[in-house]
């Protein structure tokens, strides 16, 4: 079996496929089997290893046709949520946490937790991985349930969860084969709405309000305080405090869009 160039790339960048497979939580026959990157698992791996996603599957996140039209804000939202993704589907990779020690803020709000965010990125990779693991997965289940279900309803699978996938599938947004994570965690959440900022569903800015004002509006908020605020939480703190800050600045921003 061939391997293509992202793939290989991200294997060596993560020092052989027993390490990337460790680094995801999944087996290690299960990355031997891939030819190139699930769909599902991109994130994860850009976050794991550092290297972009535009290397690792130029096939879905090259430059759309669109792209000309979205405007500098709605990108600099798009990498706002990309962001987040990236943070809390897998821990960051020492190159990860190298570039987000460079981030540079300025006295606004968001600034501001850029600059924490910055500081707390000198932390050591293999310490940021324990604190992911610790709140997000656990023996047995993490500090914190990143789900929408959860935040909503007090369970998991429940109607939020039916909701969102009502509304995934009118976007024309499938399922991968073999993902077992529920579409309601709040890092697939965030990249569906990078997604949408960027208008790579064929959407246009009314879809991407509803999508928000149903589906993160109504707990992100709540999980990002939760996190900011979480025993376990060092670095993820102000991960936390990023995502709180950014979830008020759009819900604002909806709303003075009327």
């Amino acid at each position: 079996m061939v391997r293509d160039a992202g793939l290989s790339q991200a294997i060596e960048a993560a020092g052989g496929i027993g390490a990337l497979a460790r680094i995801l939580g999944i087996s290690q026959p299960s990355v031997s089997a891939w030819s190139r990157i699930p769909t599902d698992r991109v994130v994860a791996v850009e976050s794991a290893t550092g290297v972009p996603r535009q290397v690792l599957r130029p096939d879905l996140y090259a430059e759309g046709e669109g792209a000309a039209s979205v405007d500098g804000l709605d990108r600099a939202r798009a990498e706002e949520y990309g962001l987040l993704a990236r943070l809390l589907s897998a821990p960051p990779a020492a190159r990860t946490l190298a570039d987000l020690a460079r981030l540079r803020g300025d006295a606004s709000v968001l600034g501001m937790a850029h600059l924490d965010l910055a500081g707390a990125a000198e932390a050591d990779v293999a310490a940021v991985q324990s604190e992911h693991f610790a709140l997000f997965i656990g023996l047995g289940r993490g500090e914190l349930l990143p789900y929408a279900s959860y935040y909503l309803t007090g369970f998991l699978h429940e109607r939020p969860l039916a909701r969102l996938r009502e509304d995934l599938m009118r976007l024309g947004i499938e399922r991968s084969e073999g993902v077992s994570e529920p579409e309601d965690h709040i890092a697939i959440l965030c990249e569906i709405m990078a997604g949408l900022a960027l208008q790579r569903f064929g959407n246009d800015a009314a879809a991407e309000r509803r999508f928000f004002e149903r589906h993160l509006k109504p707990w992100a908020g709540r999980f990002f305080a939760d996190l900011e605020a979480a025993q376990s939480a060092r670095f993820y703190r102000a991960v936390g405090k990023l995502g709180r800050a950014f979830m008020d600045i759009e819900a604002e921003a909806f709303v003075l869009a009327d």
